[in-house]
């Protein structure tokens, strides 16, 4: 999400529904979960204080999410601390292990961790040219993983505002560190430029331009994002219409086809109303209708310090676990 460092407070009116109830999983999706935000706040204090300037997510309400049916959480962290200094540098000892120790706790539950640097394509507020660095970056953080499948790889969060062919080349410098450490069974996420949303990825230079990545593994998927509001930015609470879920993610859907790649929805969202909550079931069930090429879909956003944010998903006080659970659950 563009402002996800912000603790929002835009907060909607709830609509009454029942509670989500822990259920088997039985899914149109392979993955399907939230993205777990916390450890890229304070994004202007680097390296910053642990609990002061950024946070870890509560494991326990990890276990809430996968009684309800859900079994992919995307954790969302920032570069300069992971690896800090310089991209070709070592791990930061602390912050890995707290990254370490969530990981380790959704995979040994059979679930999937997403590992993602939420820093849209830049390193210390620059924007990454060393494609050489960005391969180096990946091969010493995704070798602690190389013999984890429940770990999943994302690129970066968010590309804007850079050259496409940077970005393309980024990718690929990504794919190729992240093999040449050894990791080669694990799913890797990609992501375009343009803020990555579905809703423009044929009409940017996303859909004339990524899908020329390359993976000896063949197991890349194409990350996008879709928020619902006029701009498509996830800033506001009103969705445009009930069928927009589904009108936006349609181009990329048949892209997706067309180039015989798979899709994924990392960050979706819409605000506490009948509007939005009509609009997200409809994207899903959209996706649903196509998951030969959407392969899942995570929303934005759980986290212990969002607080009343339109579209928290934190249990269980979250705006978005009273008004979205159930329909997260019924079409993930």
């Amino acid at each position: 999400m563009r402002f996800a460092s912000a603790l929002l407070a835009a907060l909607t009116a709830g609509i009454a529904v029942a509670a989500p109830v822990k259920m088997k999983r039985v899914s149109k999706f392979k993955f399907f979960g939230v993205n777990e935000s916390g450890p890229e706040f304070g994004n202007k204090n680097i390296p910053g204080i642990k609990n002061k300037d950024y946070v870890w997510p509560t494991l326990s309400t990890i276990d809430q999410f996968i009684n309800s049916g859900f079994n992919t959480f995307r954790i969302n962290i920032m570069s300069e601390r992971i690896i800090p200094n310089q991209q070709t540098g070592s791990l930061d000892a602390q912050y890995f292990k707290d990254l370490d120790d969530t990981v380790k706790y959704i995979t040994n539950k059979k679930a999937y961790a997403m590992i993602v640097p939420h820093n849209y394509g830049r390193y210390y507020d620059k924007v990454i040219t060393d494609v050489a660095g960005f391969k180096k970056f990946w091969q010493t953080l995704a070798a602690p993983y190389k013999d984890n499948q429940y770990v999943i790889f994302d690129t970066n969060n968010e590309y804007h505002d850079m050259d496409q062919t940077l970005v393309v080349q980024l990718n690929q410098a990504a794919i190729d560190g992240i093999r040449a450490a050894g990791a080669t069974k694990q799913y890797i996420h990609v992501e375009g430029n343009n803020w990555n949303g579905a809703w423009t990825w044929t009409t940017s230079q996303n859909g004339a331009t990524m899908g020329a990545l390359t993976d000896p593994s063949n197991m890349i998927v194409y990350q996008m994002h879709q928020y619902l509001d006029s701009d498509g930015s996830g800033t506001h609470a009103e969705c445009v219409s009930s069928t927009i879920g589904a009108e936006r993610v349609r181009a990329a859907t048949e892209w997706l086809r067309q180039n015989k790649k798979i899709g994924f929805i990392g960050e979706f969202a819409g605000g506490a109303n009948s509007q939005c909550q009509e609009a997200i079931r409809g994207m899903l069930q959209y996706m649903a209708q196509n998951n030969d090429v959407w392969q899942g879909a995570l929303w934005w956003a759980a986290g212990p310090w969002w607080g009343d944010y339109m579209y928290s998903i934190e249990p269980s006080s979250g705006t978005s676990w009273r008004s979205y659970m159930n329909i997260l659950q019924q079409n993930q």
